[in-house]
Order: C-alpha cells, then structure tokens, then sequence
C-alpha cells in the first residue's frame, strides 16, 4: 500500500470530460475520496465512448454514452482550459479561474489537419460520427486520407452505404508503417471494394476533393481526413510541466513533473519499466486502465501496474487485436492457422521475448499473447508459427 497522496477532503480537478477523465471521478469516488472533484470539459457532452464512433455510430447511429454514475461530481461543460499556474495551483479556463489541490489532466488529443481550404471531417467527436453518418449515402463519393485504423474501419461504413470510396494512402499498403510492409500486405485483398491508392501525397484539400502532389484530383463529396492526432498540450505550452513524445511525461502511475498533477489517457506518455520506453498508444485500454491506476494512487489506494497497451479495430467484418509494443528492430514472424481468415503476427526482440502481437479472428491467441507480454516470455521462432499453437 502507498502512502495517501492527498487528504480526504482535497479538491481535485479532471480537465477532460472524455473517458479518461470520467473514469477517473468515477474511481475517486469508489475509492472514498470525500473532498470536492470537479470534471471540466470543452464539448458539451457527458463523457462517452470514442471507439464506437467509428464503428457501431456510423454504422447504425447508437449512443456511445457510457452511462457513468457521475453523482457527487462538479461536472461543468463547454468549458475550455487555457493556462495553468504551477505555483499557484490555479487552472485558467475560458469561464474563469479554478483552484486545485490535485489537478488530472485528461484533455485528449486533436487531429492532425492536412492544408487547404476545403472542407475536412476527422473522425473525434460525436458530431463528426454524425455529420460523417449523415453524409453516407449510396452513391456519394467518399474521399479517405490515410489507410489507418480509422480510415479502415470508415471505409468499411462507407462501403457498407453503398458509397464510392477512394482512400489515399501515403505508405506502401495500410499499416505499413506501424506494422511493415510485409504484415500490411496482409492487409490488401480487404480493400478491393475500395479504390486505395498507395505511395501517394497529399498537396491540399479543395472544394472538389483532394488534390495530390502530381496535381491529379480525387473528386469527393465528403473528404474525411485520418492521419494522426496529436496530445492536446498546446494550452500547457508555459505551464512548465515536462514533456516527452509530444505528451505530458509521467510515470507508471500517472505522476507528472509536479507532485500535484496526474496525466491520463491520450495527452499522457506512461514510462514503462517493461518496456523501457514510453507508451503513448492513444487507444480506449490505456484510458480506462490508467484512470483506475490515478485514481488509486492519488488516495493511496495501491501502487500501480505497467499496463501492457491494448487495442482492437473493426474492418471489412475482421476483427483486429494488437496486445504490447514491438520495436523497429524486432523480428515478425506470421502465424498461420487451416483457415485463411485466421492469422496473426508474434513480435520477437532479439532474445526471443515476446514484444507484441497481432491477432485477426482468433481470440484464443490473444488471450495467451497478452500473458506472455505481460510476462516477457521468450518464445522460438519456428513454434509459434501456427496461430494456434501455444505461447
């Protein structure tokens, strides 16, 4: 047991009402913690689930609420953080200043806009799942930049609506370059509903569509942009607070440079001893894991653990499962099994540990994959190369 960080009646302040920061009210309050919490938030929503967005809100409208049990939590809305005051422990928000004793910073990460002046929807927010939604008609010509895990699972709504779909796609086939070529191309015979266009770049977003480096245009009625997105530390910028990886650097606990302010979620870079590099994986498990660690150790509750990352994605009726962190000089070794729509990928580092793994329609493997990352179980080449054999 760690020692209480705070006392029983300290105010503490989460600045991001998504679910890294609902999460983590949530948590204090199961843990006991008796003083004021105040959730602020710039959208005008309760906190909700992002990953349905791209998947179950385009393809059939649901609500991705999630129902948190937020009673007894300052919950103040369309409010947005500006500036931050270390030594004062004051919070600069647009509706004014707000004192802390602990102060969470949950404030997510933005898109990465590409040039122009055309119209450009990222998929972020519960009105881009909607406007995109809305705008998903048969026959309309839906433009896609960037062969991602987002851009997948929209160009699946997208065909699902009967749409014309082109995806312009930088790398050499999707996922390239998370996962190297030879993975990606795994990849590829998913797309053929799709007019994907690889080794292409982008000059700008116009009125008709995207226009490419080689001048050529892809018409489109709607251009849905997914490159990346960014941790949202640009109103942190003189606050002080260390920085890493273009997040707020903590530790395995959520602990920033300042002993009173936590980062969790997708503005957060978690040092992982495992690891030893950081995590800044911006993906639904590290959020809800780590608001629980937070949580814990600003009331003293227990000593976090090194969250192995976590991530899934939906596309083309596939489901893909990513366990761990694998590094650029880690070999990949294919994992087959008797049907063809089961396969997956073992990372290995040079010792033979098991760094990460990859997992399309076989949960059994994954299941054993995450113990063995967890686990840095050294595995052999030639034995994992049946998806079902065992870690």
């Amino acid at each position: 047991m760690s020692e209480a960080r705070v006392s029983p009646e300290a105010t503490i302040v989460v600045v991001g009402a998504g679910l890294a920061g609902g999460r983590t009210c949530v948590a204090l309050r199961q843990l006991g913690h008796r003083g004021p919490v105040i959730l602020i938030g710039a959208e005008e929503h309760l906190p909700y689930d992002r990953p349905p967005l791209s998947k179950a809100v385009l393809a059939s409208g649901a609500d991705p609420g999630l129902g948190l049990e937020l009673d007894g939590v300052d919950v103040r809305l369309g409010v947005r953080a500006t500036g931050l005051d270390l030594a004062a422990t004051t919070l600069t928000t647009d509706a004014g200043e707000v004192s802390y004793d602990v102060l969470v910073l949950a404030t997510g990460a933005e898109p990465v806009r590409l040039p122009g002046e055309g119209r450009q929807v990222s998929l972020r927010t519960r009105e881009d799942a909607t406007l995109i939604r809305a705008e998903l008609r048969p026959g309309s010509r839906v433009v896609l930049v960037g062969a991602g895990w987002i851009g997948a699972e929209v160009a699946t709504a997208a065909v699902a609506a009967g749409c014309r779909v082109t995806c312009l796609e930088g790398g050499a086939a999707p996922l390239a370059g998370p996962l190297g070529a030879e993975v990606a191309a795994r990849f590829l015979p998913w797309w053929r509903e799709v007019d994907l266009r690889t080794g292409v770049q982008v000059e700008e977003i116009t009125a008709d569509g995207v226009r490419l480096r080689d001048q050529t245009l892809a018409p489109a009625d709607l251009v849905v942009t997914g490159v990346g997105v960014r941790p949202a530390v640009g109103w942190l910028a003189e606050s002080g607070l260390e920085l890493a990886g273009g997040g707020v650097a903590v530790d395995g606990d959520g602990r920033t440079s300042d002993p009173a302010v936590f980062a969790v979620g997708d503005v957060a870079a978690r040092w992982s001893p495992r690891l030893g590099a950081r995590v800044h994986s911006g993906h639904w498990d590290e959020a809800v894991n780590g608001a629980s660690a937070v949580a814990q150790t600003i009331v003293g509750a227990a000593a976090g653990a090194d969250r192995v990352p976590y991530f899934w994605s939906d596309q083309f009726g596939r489901k893909v499962q990513y366990v761990g962190q694998h590094g650029p000089a880690d070999r990949a070794v294919l994992r087959e099994h008797d049907d063809p729509e089961k396969w997956g990928v073992a990372w290995l580092a040079e010792d033979g540990r098991l760094t990460a793994h990859l997992n399309v329609g076989y949960p059994k493997a994954m299941v054993q994959a995450r113990v063995a990352v967890e686990e840095q179980r050294r595995v052999d080449d030639e034995a994992v190369r049946r998806l079902d054999a065992a870690l």
